[in-house]
């Protein structure tokens, strides 16, 4: 499993989806973390201060193809404030990640990777706090973003 799946919400409801513009010319596949970047989407990275959560698609399936024009769904090629696309802004989302660690609950972690690969690293910006203890270092690990570093939880 590369990059973060989402699991449920800690308040049992269903996720918020919102659409944006992108902020770079970059790709993005389903799964990557995202980072609002002057209200535009932007792929998330180790210190980003604005997580909301992973991107799930475009707003127009067309724009998911690649230079050839081929359907590349769950992966988009896109151009800085053109492509509109969607992502889960829930402060409460729980994402999994595979993560071959030992991981307790209330651990801080940090994201690390590139597009579809996006993983957990050791923590000196605290993006994500560990929800439920791993049974074994096979299973996914289970992580909401900290208050401090989602866009809509910060302290102002």
């Amino acid at each position: 499993m590369a990059g973060f799946e989402f699991r449920y919400m800690l308040n049992g409801g269903n996720p918020v989806i919102k659409t944006f513009i992108m902020a770079d010319t970059e790709t993005f596949t389903k799964g990557d973390m995202m980072n609002i970047q002057t209200g535009e989407l932007d792929l998330a990275a180790a210190g980003d201060l604005a997580l909301c959560g992973i991107f799930v698609g475009t707003e127009n399936p067309e724009d998911e193809r690649d230079t050839a024009h081929a359907r590349t769904p769950g992966k988009v090629a896109g151009t800085t404030a053109v492509t509109r696309v969607r992502a889960i802004i829930s402060p409460d989302a729980v994402y999994s990640t595979a993560d071959a660690n030992a991981r307790a609950a209330g651990a801080l972690l940090d994201i690390t990777g590139a597009t579809g690969a996006q993983g957990l690293a050791a923590s000196s910006g605290n993006e994500f706090v560990v929800v439920e203890r791993k049974e074994q270092n096979a299973d996914p690990t289970f992580v909401l973003i900290t208050a401090p570093t989602h866009y809509l939880t910060k302290v102002q």
